[in-house]
């Protein structure tokens, strides 16, 4: 049985205190251009981990590495 979180406002999932959840460090670059678009993690592989990708970027988050414009 999934268990399924509301979505706030802004559409995103939550978790069970209400906060946005984060992404989890395995998912896969190619899974997240589906959402950001063909740019995201320009010069990663698409079977690149997203930790991967943040540690070498020098960021904590997804939301940080988007606002960097990578």
């Amino acid at each position: 049985m999934t268990k399924h979180f509301p979505k706030g406002l802004d559409n995103r999932m939550r978790d069970q205190n209400g906060e946005i959840r984060k992404k989890r460090g395995d998912t896969q670059v190619g899974t997240l251009r589906k959402e950001y678009g063909e740019s995201f993690a320009k010069g990663y592989r698409s079977d690149a981990e997203l930790g991967t990708v943040l540690k070498k970027e020098g960021v904590d988050s997804l939301d940080q590495l988007l606002k960097k414009g990578k």
